[in-house]
């Protein structure tokens, strides 16, 4: 196989010629019909490349390609109908990596996808340091054992916390919204998450030993959200 490719695409008719072309090409791709299963695919394998509509049902493209870029550096190739400047700026500030607008040349898409496929192989196999991060007030985080220290005893998490913590401190002082966070960690779209948010945010800063009102690594920010603040040693 050539490479992995995620397709998340809700038109049927294209959705089919785009799969048969890369599969002709001997790549491996998943086809996706939602926003919310193309999520859920990337999740459970390891792809080289994502092609992702902007109008999707469920969860449209401008949240996949968030919610992606917030787990990965994959390359990622908006393929859609909207044709408007605002549309492409949006999709690239989010993280794309190309916009190719519809009607397209499959030959044009192939030739795409094989340039950002070349630099991603690049990129993969430069030489990769340790992937840890250590903070102020003790606390270090392994991300590849997922496993968080607290001045050297470690913490037990659960899958959601971890989860949470690695959306807030891989993006630092960014403020991120109760329905995002619910969105990524979650993979539901429902409007009633910001509780189940809330409950799981103050289990974790009682593990970390963060207080509310002087935080030192989640800092709530009144009607938006939450971001992390720990400092880097």
């Amino acid at each position: 196989m050539q490479a992995s490719i995620l397709l998340v695409e809700d038109d049927p008719e294209i959705g089919r010629i785009v799969r048969d072309t890369f599969l002709r090409e001997n790549y491996h791709i998943t086809w996706a019909t939602t926003g919310l299963e193309g999520w859920e695919d990337f999740q459970e394998m390891a792809y080289d490349l994502v092609l992702v509509d902007l109008m999707l049902p469920e969860m449209d493209g401008f949240t996949l390609c968030k919610n992606i870029r917030l787990k990965s550096d994959v390359p990622m190739i908006i393929i859609s109908a909207r044709k408007e400047d605002e549309d492409k700026i949006e999709g690239l500030q989010l993280g794309a990596d190309d916009y190719v607008a519809k009607p397209f040349s499959l030959a044009e898409l192939k030739a795409r996808v094989e340039s950002h496929l070349r630099r991603w192989r690049r990129y993969k196999g430069a030489p990769k340091a340790k992937n840890e991060s250590a903070y102020m007030h003790g606390l270090a985080i392994d991300w590849d054992q997922r496993q968080v220290m607290l001045e050297d005893e470690k913490l037990s998490l659960t899958s959601l916390e971890f989860k949470l913590l690695e959306v807030l401190a891989k993006h630092p002082h960014r403020v991120f919204s109760k329905k995002e966070l619910y969105e990524h960690v979650w993979n539901q779209v429902e409007a009633d998450g910001a509780h189940t948010v809330t409950v799981h945010i103050k289990s974790l800063r009682e593990k970390l030993r963060d207080p509310v009102k002087a935080p030192i690594f989640i800092q709530t920010v009144w009607g938006q959200g939450y971001r992390f603040i720990g400092e880097l040693l």
